[in-house]
């Protein structure tokens, strides 16, 4: 599986701006510069990501993006799926057929299993973390994913005694 690029550098413009502490937010100049992206990347994916409701727009000449809510109610789940979607969705089977208009494996496919239960995990543990977890240094990161696949597992093992 490979992250896309629009996926890495969208979550990174959204941590970018929610480490700001201008009150005006970080302009689409500030974030190419910091990131080097160019200008118009960064701006199709401040567009994508304000179009998602994550970031909004200051006013003004030195106006930029802040986030729309707090960073500890933004999921990276949601996030991913605003910039590039699922890894897997009901329709990859008709857009992967082959040479044929229905996929000769549409009525019983087991890769077709494979692949939900992968889009299943993803979104079980991405839905567990938000833009806050992510904000500090990367061993602090470390240490709140740690906790929320921990907690995961603690939840399953619940589950699976109920």
């Amino acid at each position: 599986m490979k992250i896309s690029a629009q996926d890495e550098y969208g979550l990174r413009i959204l941590l970018r701006i929610a480490r700001s502490e201008s009150e005006e937010g970080l302009s689409i100049p500030q974030l190419s510069e910091a990131e080097g992206m160019s200008a118009s990347y960064v701006a199709k994916l401040t567009r994508t990501l304000r179009l998602a409701g994550f970031i909004q727009s200051t006013p003004g000449q030195k106006g930029g993006y802040v986030l729309s809510r707090p960073p500890g109610e933004i999921r990276i789940s949601e996030v991913l799926q605003a910039l590039g979607g699922a890894l897997f969705d009901e329709d990859f089977c008709n857009s992967h057929s082959g040479a044929f208009r229905i996929c000769t494996n549409s009525v019983d496919c087991s890769v077709r299993s494979l692949w939900k239960i992968i889009q299943y995990a993803v979104d079980h543990v991405l839905g567990q973390v938000t833009i806050l977890d992510l904000l500090g240094s990367e061993q602090n990161a470390n240490r709140a994913l740690e906790d929320i696949i921990q907690y995961l597992n603690q939840a399953q093992a619940m589950a699976a005694e109920g």
